[in-house]
């Protein structure tokens, strides 16, 4: 049975922040900089393909308009600039965290580690290979979740007036929701706790978590700040799993 739960003075805003101390403990600073080695490729990779694609899109537009409008490429570029980066922060954090999953789940033990000051069992490279299957099964578990909501949301965008002005606002407390199931199912996964308990665990405690989120979704908007986004939020997701859920759920996975 669940513990009765207690007022907190730490918000989820807290641990998000207190993620960014977290990733420079001794212990934990090395198995940060595979998560952050693999935002680093697929964002340098990914948006040289995108500027690629947007060379190709200016050429084409400078067959179509007249020579006395090329004074509009010193607007366009700049603007088509903002608009790939910001539109490709919220695509690479999804595409990031399936690729980095089995090492973000290995980040997540250590800061527990750490933390608790109790020795886990030695996870080697082997053991993470090995649990390759599992761990993309668990995000497709997410990912399963998530989408039928994602795209009732984004059917809101579409309806005028009252859609359009209730969309942004639940798109965004959705998203906060699911940057907390995201990270904070890490722990609970290396406790083989299942999706669903994980999940009720967290409305249990749904404040914390919108916040926690919150400031997660904020941080992955912005550009080049979101490539640090995932280990950040991983520790800081570790940090609340330790204070508020840990002693309850153990190795069994049963409360």
């Amino acid at each position: 049975m669940t513990q009765p739960l207690m007022k907190d003075p730490v918000g989820g805003a807290d641990y998000f922040l207190r993620g960014f101390a977290l990733i420079r403990r001794p212990g934990i600073r090395a198995f940060v900089l595979i998560p952050l080695l693999v935002n680093f490729v697929l964002f340098a990779g990914a948006f040289y393909a995108l500027l690629l694609q947007l060379d190709k899109l200016f050429a084409w537009l400078h067959g179509m308009i007249p020579e006395w409008l090329s004074w509009l490429d010193y607007l366009l570029w700049p603007l088509a600039l903002i608009t790939v980066l910001v539109l490709f922060s919220f695509l690479f954090s999804s595409v990031a965290n399936w690729i980095a999953a089995p090492f973000n789940g290995l980040l997540a033990e250590k800061v527990e580690q750490v933390l608790t000051g109790e020795s886990a069992a030695d996870t080697g490279m082997l053991d993470v290979v090995k649990d390759i299957p599992r761990t993309l099964s668990r995000e497709w578990i997410k990912l399963k979740y998530y989408l039928p909501k994602a795209i009732g949301c984004l059917i809101l965008f579409l309806i005028p007036v009252v859609g359009q002005t209730v969309a942004p606002v639940l798109w965004f407390l959705f998203s906060a929701w699911m940057m907390a199931i995201q990270y904070v199912d890490y722990p609970f996964d290396n406790h083989k706790i299942d999706f669903i308990t994980m999940r009720e665990a967290l409305k249990q405690r749904r404040g914390k978590c919108l916040s926690f989120g919150a400031l997660v979704t904020l941080f992955a908007s912005i550009p080049v700040v979101n490539l640090f986004v995932m280990p950040v939020a991983i520790c800081g997701a570790t940090a609340m799993w330790v204070d508020h859920y840990r002693p309850t759920y153990r190795k069994t996975g049963n409360p």
